[in-house]
């Protein structure tokens, strides 16, 4: 029988041992030995559909073909990108295949999970806070945090230079009402300006703009500055920008919520062994970047180019990932603080945040490995 067709049958299989053709050469017989040994990891991995790498004999956590994550093509969702390129969260889940999906707004992450499209996401405060509220707390829960930082007023040094100066000029943020916007909006009105917040018309008037095209406004003239996430920021640094104001500088410790980790609840339920597993790849992942900085920031870009087509230069990279801080912790009192932010702009009804945390499995995760547990700011489930 031919190689090839032993090989196919092999994968049909599973990798489990094949009956040789009576006659078949005995050099054949290394066969299943020489397809695990090409994966990398010698006898003890072979590769999925999806060319990860799978621990040979591992079996799959609470039976699922998959787990489906979901995150931003942002530096703020490191853990997700990182994770994704070195392989944590396929090496935690066994055989069961971590597929990735990315997105560029909050609202289309929030259907995705509730569609079922998506299992898990890592996705800013604000969204996690509308898809709670307006489902009336039944579409997810919040589970781990990721980041903290990494947003900044960037703007034209000629035309604004100085806070002031930013009443009657037109910046843009990435989406209404999303996480940026929300902050911005609660910064006009600290300064004792006016916008309508629907329409960001106003004392400073808002722009709506996904970040992709936000560079192209800011070199054409057509936007005067940005309060933007990484690496969008640093990309206007690099086009002759200057950061006028980090939203760190704004926040008690310079800490405040950027990414979570969310996941739909009726997934939490049926599968927490699942949940568990990549909350651990969490963990392990954060640990590692946190440790390998430069190693982890040169992953982060590989996988920005591998979902894009393209990587960041270094004079964007290098800035952006400096100013991002990776944390398990999901500061959940700030995400309460900001919740009150979008209310104030009116883009909010109160919210009723009672039970948007669960953070049993991530602090259980926590404790195994020896670290300090998190807090849920009265925000956890009952």
């Amino acid at each position: 029988m031919p190689a090839i067709r032993l090989l196919a049958r092999l994968r049909r299989n599973g990798g489990a041992a094949l009956r040789l053709p009576r006659g078949a050469p005995t050099a054949l017989a290394v066969v299943p030995l020489l397809a695990l040994t090409a994966c990398g990891y010698g006898s003890e991995a072979v590769s999925d559909s999806s060319g990860q790498q799978v621990a040979a004999g591992a079996g799959k956590v609470d039976g699922l073909g998959s787990v489906k994550i979901g995150y931003f093509g942002n530096l703020t969702h490191a853990t997700a990108l990182v994770g994704a390129r070195k392989g944590f969260f396929q090496r935690s889940l066994g055989a069961t295949r971590a597929e990735y999906q990315t997105f560029n707004a909050g609202p289309s992450e929030i259907e995705a999970l509730n569609s079922g499209s998506i299992d898990i996401g890592w996705i800013g405060p604000t969204p996690a806070v509308n898809g709670y509220t307006q489902s009336g707390g039944r579409s997810l829960r919040i589970i781990g945090g990721s980041a903290s930082g990494g947003v900044k007023l960037v703007v034209d040094p000629e035309r604004i230079k100085s806070l002031k100066d930013v009443k009657g000029k037109k910046i843009a943020t990435p989406q209404l009402g999303n996480t940026q916007d929300v902050a911005f909006l609660d910064w006009i009105a600290d300064q004792g300006w006016k916008v309508d917040a629907e329409s960001g018309k106003g004392d400073v008037s808002v722009l709506r703009m996904d970040n992709k095209v936000t560079p192209d406004a800011f070199r054409s003239g057509s936007i005067d500055g940005a309060w933007v996430p990484e690496p969008t920021a640093s990309k206007l640094v690099a086009e002759g920008g200057k950061v006028l104001l980090d939203e760190s500088d704004l926040w008690p410790d310079k800490k405040f919520v950027i990414t979570n980790i969310v996941v739909s609840q009726k997934f939490l339920k049926d599968h927490p062994n699942a949940v568990e597993a990549v909350l651990r790849a969490s963990v392990e992942t954060d640990k590692w970047i946190n440790a390998h900085p430069d190693e982890a920031k040169a992953a982060a870009n590989e996988q920005l180019e591998a979902d894009s087509g393209k990587g960041l230069p270094a004079d964007v990279l290098d800035p952006a990932w400096k100013s991002i801080r990776i944390t398990d912790d999901p500061l959940a009192s700030t995400l309460d603080t900001e919740a009150q932010h979008a209310v104030r702009a009116g883009l909010l009804k109160e919210p009723k945040l009672k039970g948007i945390y669960d953070l049993t499995l991530l602090n259980k995760v926590l404790e195994s490995e020896g670290e300090s547990t998190v807090d849920d700011a009265g925000l956890g489930v009952e």
